[in-house]
């Protein structure tokens, strides 16, 4: 979740995914994507939490913890050409334009996050992201996702742009306003996305969102009766379905 400060408050980057995705197609998200094999690479000059730090905060074993850093420096980078990294520990690059073929390389696994960082001697940033959330895809649903959320604050001097295959539209909006398109049904929400803009309009700057430590307890919504109809149950879910305008938009994964 790529933030920056705007005039009423955090605005937060978000994209549309375009209708030929396999999951979530159409749906407002995001930047973000699954680990690859090669963040697994381990050797790597990194600045911030030790692995050991972030392992802990997600619940998992050190190198998966290591890997989901990885991946999510890697994902912002192909996604929206932000770049998590700098010359040295307290520094990052402030135009990421001179990268643009390595960026496509990237995204076309032509190239690991560890070969380019080494040949760029660039150094990975642990310490501008932030653990923020873990939900898992529901059993019901063909392809499942352990899904963990960070946040990152837009680095001075870079832009985020909408330079991907898999973005249909990208904007900057406020937690309110793109919750607001969500119940006029301009945009669709599925639950993770939307619980987490809920969250994040409840602080007044970045550097609140930089200090916040939210408990990061693992979510799977799992199907319920209700009423004689079955809903998916999460956390504050009679609030995300009473705001929703049109169950029939929401889509998981296409069914092969």
């Amino acid at each position: 979740m790529l933030v920056r400060d705007g005039a009423e408050g955090p605005e937060i980057f978000l994209q549309r995914r375009v209708g030929a995705m396999a999951f979530a197609a159409g749906m407002t998200v995001f930047p973000g994507g699954g680990v690859d094999p090669s963040d697994a690479i381990t050797d790597i000059t990194w600045a911030g939490p030790e692995p050991a730090w972030w392992a802990e905060r997600f619940a998992t074993t050190e190198p998966t913890a290591k890997a989901l850093v990885c991946a999510a420096v890697r994902e912002t980078f192909e996604e929206c050409g932000v770049l998590l990294a700098g010359p040295t520990a307290d520094s990052v690059v402030s135009d990421t334009t001179r990268y643009r073929a390595a960026r496509g390389k990237l995204e076309r696994r032509e190239l690991s996050l560890a070969s380019f960082l080494a040949e760029e001697n660039l150094v990975l940033r642990a310490d501008l992201l932030r653990p923020w959330a873990n939900w898992i895809t529901p059993v019901i649903e063909p392809r499942r996702y352990d899904t963990r959320f960070f946040v990152a604050v837009l680095p001075e001097g870079q832009r985020a742009d909408g330079a991907t295959s898999e973005a249909a539209e990208v904007q900057w909006r406020t937690p309110e306003e793109a919750l607001a398109r969500w119940r006029a049904g301009t945009d669709v929400l599925l639950p993770p996305t939307w619980a987490q803009l809920v969250a994040l309009g409840g602080f007044g700057s970045t550097a609140d969102l930089l200090v916040a430590r939210p408990a990061i307890d693992p979510i799977m919504p799992v199907l319920v009766d209700l009423d004689g109809k079955q809903v998916l149950s999460f956390p504050d879910n009679q609030r995300y379905f009473a705001d929703l305008p049109d169950a029939g938009r929401l889509r998981g994964s296409v069914r092969k």
